[in-house]
């Protein structure tokens, strides 16, 4: 009696069934963090009269000042002190194009002192996002001053909670 023999027969079929099961992974993922790539730092922004759109590519920066003057470029906190070093890393075409979004109670000096500092590091095309405004001039100033004295009413009551 003989062994008979066995002879398991290779297919030559791909099995698609786990490129497809990862495949719908990566699409799960992605459906789901893309709305959050869009939605970037939050800050009131400053109102102007005339405000266009910020260009839906991906080809430029943006460099946000949020009121406690934390600094950040894309989604990416930044030190003041290594703006210039990390906006001459990310800005080696010098057709790509920077956008400043500062919360409108920045103070002025501060906006200015890093549009200097993103000069310096080689940005030619430097943009400030705004907010359309609804209101005009005079009415803005004072609820402007509104809200900055509440502002003060809200840190003078933290700080004699704090003592």
């Amino acid at each position: 009696m003989g062994m008979s023999q066995n002879r398991t027969k290779y297919s030559a079929e791909i099995n698609v069934t786990p490129f497809v099961d990862v495949m719908l992974v990566l699409l799960i993922i992605f459906m789901v963090t893309a709305p959050m790539l869009d939605q970037g730092i939050e800050v009131q922004l400053p109102q102007t009269k005339q405000v266009d759109v910020l260009p839906s590519d991906s080809d430029h920066l943006v460099l946000t000042v949020r009121r406690d003057g934390k600094l950040f470029l894309d989604s990416y906190e930044v030190k003041l002190d290594e703006l210039e070093e990390r906006v001459k890393l990310l800005i080696t075409d010098k057709s790509r194009a920077l956008f400043l979004q500062a919360d409108s109670f920045v103070p002025y000096g501060v906006v200015v002192d890093i549009m200097g500092r993103v000069k310096a590091a080689g940005v030619e095309q430097l943009g400030i996002v705004a907010t359309p405004s609804e209101i005009d001039a005079d009415a803005l100033a004072s609820q402007n001053a509104q809200e900055e004295t509440t502002n003060k009413t809200d840190l003078d009551s933290k700080n004699k909670m704090g003592e």
